[in-house]
């Protein structure tokens, strides 16, 4: 039995939205976000542009759909039949490595880094509030498993994405004392020790 995945949708038949999205994506890699046009996106995904006004109102709300789409393919399924907590830690340790070298993630943050201190500082992003969605339904079945601690699941939830988002962000900043590697290894071993319970003998899951 697995967790199903609220980032990631039933439908794996392409779509105008798809052909849409990966119209957006190469615009971003080869322009940057200030430069990518909804008309550009339109000429490139071979849509009119009404066609894609009718879906999104701007670049930004795209941009959000694009990134949650992205984050989702990144994203694994959980299964009840092993230690959540295992997978859930695994999940961010891996997710947070494949967004660190992500060339979307990589583009968006180099050359738009207000967009990410938008989301950070001011408000959730659409992908964003998705991470928490997912993680807050591992952390119910991980309790269940008595192999994540106890609390409110959705505090949880946001506490992990703030850890692994930092993780992700200032990567670049902290390489000269904490290179790739090294952060993979402090990050696992921050969200373990985050999401253990108290009493680690009753856990599922290796420690």
């Amino acid at each position: 039995m697995s967790i199903r995945n609220p980032l990631s949708s039933d439908d794996s038949t392409p779509s105008v939205d798809d052909a849409i999205l990966d119209a957006a994506r190469s615009c971003i890699l080869d322009f940057g976000l200030r430069r990518t046009t909804l008309a550009e996106v339109a000429r490139r995904a071979g849509v009119s542009r009404p066609t894609v006004y009718r879906r999104w109102a701007d670049t930004r709300a795209v941009v959000a759909d694009l990134m949650t789409r992205e984050i989702a393919a990144l994203t694994p399924a959980f299964t009840l039949e092993q230690s959540v907590y295992d997978q859930l830690v695994e999940a961010v340790v891996d997710v947070s490595a494949a967004v660190r070298n992500h060339p979307l993630f990589v583009k968006i943050l180099r050359s738009d880094q207000e967009l990410f201190t938008t989301y950070v500082l001011e408000r959730l992003g659409t992908s964003q509030k998705a991470i928490i969605d997912r993680v807050a339904l591992a952390v119910v079945a991980g309790q269940r498993q008595n192999s994540v601690r106890t609390g409110d699941s959705r505090h949880i939830a946001t506490m992990v994405l703030l850890i692994a988002q930092s993780a992700v962000q200032s990567a670049a900043m902290v390489a000269g004392e904490l290179p790739g590697d090294a952060l993979t290894v402090e990050l696992r071993q921050a969200i373990g020790a985050y999401l253990a319970p108290q009493n680690h003998e009753s856990a599922g899951g290796k420690r």
